[in-house]
């Protein structure tokens, strides 16, 4: 028996595991009680990487589907098939014609997370999808506009606040989402042990609000309203206090305008809070010795996404909580990430809507536009009709709005590749599937989720099964990346050097951190994620720079198996700030014009019922549900609905209900609760695993009901384009 010690990749608490090993089977997954960063902690999901890397439903070599048979191919015609697809696209209709989708997981994978720039680089798509418009392009943006950085986006200090208020986030079953810190519902008992106070709004009872002080129901989609108001009492009771940042921040007097329209006693109704509770609540902020905002998922994709997103930061600016110790403060890597080097493009500040969507004219945001848009670029005829389509580590016909729709116009594709390591509802539409490694056959070393960690730590984690890479073997999902890019810019296999663009990638991180390429390069003997990584310790705040400065370097972290720790959250803000203007943008007018498209929602009356997501802390969006010792038991995927809106629609407990929004509707199991709040119903997202033609066998077996059916495509936050997927309108009543 042997012992490993690496991280979990599955989400942003980054646990400590030790994985006991004989032979080749694992054994036992246990948390490491001696990894500087989680000391113990774990959930169940990290316990299940050994049977995610033995499941027998898990691709392991390419498949080529010819009509609806598949067939397993060696590398070197998986790789002839994609040319001939790609460039039979590319030859017939140009390079409008094809695009790419990148799926949640990309950032969760060693070799994904560090080459998916060089893949978009390369096959320079006029389109990309992805995700990121169903789960956080307003914060994306709203980070844009104020600090000139779209991915640096600051976390909650809960390490060291005494007042913590949540919206919208559950981190008890998604461990924390733009929110690294392992344990967080032991966080919340320190919190209350240090005197302070944990305040949870949300339309739902989650599993946080039960371990918080107080419970705040919400209306969907009003959490913008409720900032305001909190904004309106800090100015009205003369408690805005900048702090430290007093100096770079611009538009204080315009925020102090609009606020001034929002008293608590004007949103009370349209929220459903008190007045009195929104001024206790702000009163309780301002007074707190350290206090922070923190917002998520439900407050990103819901109507007013970019206005609630913006105010949680504007509130903590207010109430002098940004950029200190107990704040909300941005987070100091050990390894930078791909993702924060500042981009070119956005040197003279952001534009938004530089081109419009082909079909339904949405403006561009950020380089994308809502992902619900695929599907009629797909099923729509004309110039720039998508043709073929690259799928990276996603799922979207579980995972976008109008899911249906996707799913109908995926089987149309002339080409369609994807880079999975399933045979999914997405993938089965494929003609090729290029598997990925497990977590348990590859390195590891978090890199985007260090950027919002509340210390800076890192473990570095040794393949525990490697892969020997070698030509005409199995390729590492960098390599795979990188030929799939070199393929779409319309390269032949024979002549795409996959090393050579591996070189040049690495040339160019290195002059952007002002590092001689040459000195770097004559280090290694081999290219890769592990020579990237080496550099981005290397060049970040606690790097040697190749012999410059004392300091740490990949080495040090294989000599320290359980991790190295260099302390906490650091002010950051005026290192990296990256505005035109060179100040905090309090009040970017992109957003302030969205004021008035809320204030006439406050005078709105929705009727009926309101449906909103959710997660659950054993499953990871839709590709946690092929592990059966994390789907057994109790049916997770009901319609959670408040008894007293239960007995007025006629609906029992168990039963099935039928419910219907202007997308489609679909049948499921009733689980009655008095923690929905009257008025609102939930179902968890990630489900529906009874599509034909897919290789889940034990999904298949719990496939619930896909909650995106429900959710109509064209609503979306006007001002990112992120999908509304909380606060659907729907009808529910008995089958």
């Amino acid at each position: 028996m042997s012992v490993h010690y690496r991280t979990c990749p599955l989400c942003e608490a980054m646990c400590g595991l030790e994985v006991h090993v004989e032979g080749e089977q694992v054994q036992l997954i246990r948390p490491d009680r001696d990894d500087v960063w989680s000391k113990g902690y774990i959930c169940p999901k990290g316990t299940t990487l050994g049977h995610l890397h033995h499941d027998p439903d898990r691709l392991r070599v390419p498949m080529v589907r010819d009509g609806d048979d598949w067939r397993e191919v060696g590398w070197d015609e998986a790789f002839a098939r994609c040319e001939d697809l790609l460039h039979g696209v590319l030859g017939r209709y140009g390079k409008d014609a094809l695009t790419c989708y990148i799926g949640n997981p990309t950032a969760h994978n060693f070799s994904l997370s560090r080459y998916v720039g060089l893949y978009i680089g390369l096959a320079q798509h006029p389109v990309v999808y992805s995700a990121g418009t169903v789960d956080q392009w307003p914060k994306n943006l709203s980070c844009m506009l104020m600090y000139g950085q779209m991915w640096w986006i600051p976390a909650p200090d809960i390490r060291r606040t005494h007042y913590w208020l949540v919206l919208g986030g559950n981190p008890q079953a998604s461990q924390g989402s733009l929110l690294a810190c392992p344990d967080i519902l032991g966080e919340i008992e320190r919190i209350r042990a240090r005197g302070g106070k944990t305040v949870v709004v949300d339309p739902r009872r989650t599993g946080t609000a039960d371990k918080a002080d107080e419970w705040v129901p919400i209306v969907p989609g009003t959490d913008a309203a409720f900032l305001l108001a909190v904004c309106n009492v800090l100015f009205d009771d003369g408690a805005v206090d900048l702090g430290d940042v007093a100096d770079l921040v611009a538009g204080l007097d315009d925020v102090r305008a609009i606020a001034s329209q929002f008293p608590p006693e004007r949103v009370a109704a349209a929220c459903r809070i008190p007045a009195e509770t929104i001024r206790r609540i702000a009163r309780e902020l301002a007074a707190a010795p350290r206090a922070a905002v923190y917002g998520r998922i439900g407050t990103c994709n819901q109507e007013f996404g970019t206005l609630a997103s913006w105010l949680v930061d504007v509130v903590n600016i207010l109430s002098g909580n940004f950029d200190r110790p107990g704040g909300l403060m941005f987070g100091n890597p050990i390894a930078w990430g791909v993702s924060s080097l500042p981009d070119p493009q956005w040197a003279n500040g952001v534009e938004i809507g530089r081109w419009r969507s082909r079909v339904r004219g949405a403006p561009e945001v950020l380089g994308q536009v809502p992902v619900s848009c695929l599907a009629e670029e797909i099923a729509t005829p004309g110039p720039g009709q998508v043709r073929g389509l690259v799928t990276i580590a996603g799922n979207p016909v579980i995972s976008a709005p109008d899911a249906g729709l996707l799913d109908d116009a995926l089987a149309t594709l002339e080409c369609m590749i994807s880079v999975d390591n399933y045979l999914n509802e997405t993938t089965r539409h494929s003609h090729v599937i290029l598997p990925g490694l497990s977590a348990l056959e590859q390195p590891h070393f978090d890199d985007l989720i260090t950027m919002w960690a509340s210390r800076s730590a890192g473990n570095f984690s040794p393949a525990i099964f490697p892969v020997a890479s070698s030509p005409g073997g199995r390729p590492a999902e960098w390599e795979i990346l990188t030929r799939l890019g070199a393929l779409c810019a319309g390269m032949k296999n024979v002549d795409v050097d996959v090393s050579a663009f591996d070189d040049g990638y690495f040339t160019a991180l290195c002059e952007a951190k002002g590092i001689d390429p040459s000195v770097a390069l004559a280090r290694y003997d081999a290219g890769g994620p592990e020579r990237l990584l080496d550099l981005q310790i290397r060049t970040g705040p606690f790097g040697d720079r190749y012999g410059e400065r004392a300091g740490l370097s990949l080495q040090d972290f294989r000599d320290n198996p359980h991790g190295i720790d260099m302390g906490p959250m650091v002010p950051r803000v005026r290192e990296l700030l990256n505005t035109p203007s060179g100040m905090i943008e309090l009040a970017p007018p992109y957003i302030t014009a969205d004021v008035e498209r809320l204030a006439s929602r406050l005078d709105r009356s929705d009727g009926g019922l309101l449906l909103v997501s959710r997660r659950h802390l054993r499953s990871n969006n839709s590709w946690m549900h092929n592990v059966k010792v994390l789907v057994k038991g109790k049916d997770r995927c009901t319609l959670l609905i408040h008894p007293d809106d239960a007995r007025a629609a006629g609906l029992a407990d168990g039963k099935l209900a039928r419910v219907s929004s202007e997308s489609g509707s679909l049948e499921v199991a009733v689980e009655v609760s008095d923690e929905m709040m009257p008025g609102v119903v939930s179902l968890p997202h990630g489900w529906g695993h009874d599509k034909p033609g897919t290789r889940l066998s034990v999904a298949r077996e719990h496939a619930g009901v896909n909650n995106n059916l429900l959710a109509p495509g064209r609503l979306v936050d006007p001002l990112s384009g992120n999908a509304v997927v909380n606060g659907i309108p729907v009808e529910v009543v008995p089958a």
